[in-house]
């Protein structure tokens, strides 16, 4: 089976999707799996997971309740508080759908250490007794504390979303190719591809763009 390892479904609100700018118009609408679908036929793929976009439990119901509907939304990765003192109970209420797969935090808009904060890392801590994954949502300036964190939680199932948004568009390559050599070390963690063409120049963009990453991140962590 091929699956499309990340898909955002929304119903579009200005007030709520405020990471949409003005750069950004052509996500100013709907998506949902039913636009989805005849791309999936089309290209011979078999399913997708969906991811989180806004940090809110009413949309990772919203992505559950998409899940229970369509057959080829396979899984969800979802937002829960992991700052929550009573996170636990909340990961055993989503839990109860099995199409809950994983969780999420947008840590790219957080400082550059916010993966080593304690009350952080104590979130992290609950997942692996659920089952789930851990999506690390980050940018190059933060691979080195997400190579501290997997590495403080040997067996938690980590996945790397987008290369960690490598620059594509100024071909900056050195110091983020070091740090995913050291990361795809790490036995717990894999890496998406995927959300290159926003890193790149997304109107003008050419295939030959994404080589040297994409080479990099075959020969560390494997096809």
């Amino acid at each position: 089976m091929r699956l499309d390892a990340h898909q955002h479904f929304w119903k579009y609100s200005p007030t709520r999707d405020t990471w949409i700018d003005e750069t950004m118009g052509v996500l100013k609408s709907d998506f949902l799996p039913s636009d989805l679908e005849p791309i999936l036929i089309a290209n011979e793929i078999q399913g997708c997971l969906a991811v989180q976009a806004d940090q809110s439990e009413e949309e990772t119901k919203f992505l559950l309740q998409l899940a229970s509907h369509y057959s080829f939304v396979k899984g969800v990765v979802g937002w829960v508080d992991l700052f929550n003192t009573n996170l636990e109970k909340r990961l055993e209420y989503f839990c109860q759908n099995s199409y809950f797969k994983g969780v999420r935090h947008i840590v790219q808009a957080e400082e550059q250490n916010f993966m080593l904060r304690e009350d952080f890392q104590e979130g992290i801590a609950k997942l692996n007794r659920f089952d789930l994954t851990y999506d690390i949502l980050i940018y190059p300036h933060q691979l080195e504390s997400a190579i501290a964190l997997v590495n403080q939680f040997p067996e938690q199932q980590f996945v790397l979303d987008h290369l960690a948004k490598p620059k594509i568009k100024s071909r900056e390559i050195d110091e983020w190719e070091a740090s995913i050599r050291v990361l795809a070390q790490c036995q717990n963690v894999s890496c998406k591809i995927s959300g290159m063409v926003t890193e790149a120049d997304h109107k003008n963009w050419k295939t030959e763009d994404f080589t040297a990453y994409l080479d990099v991140v075959f020969e560390s962590f494997g096809v």
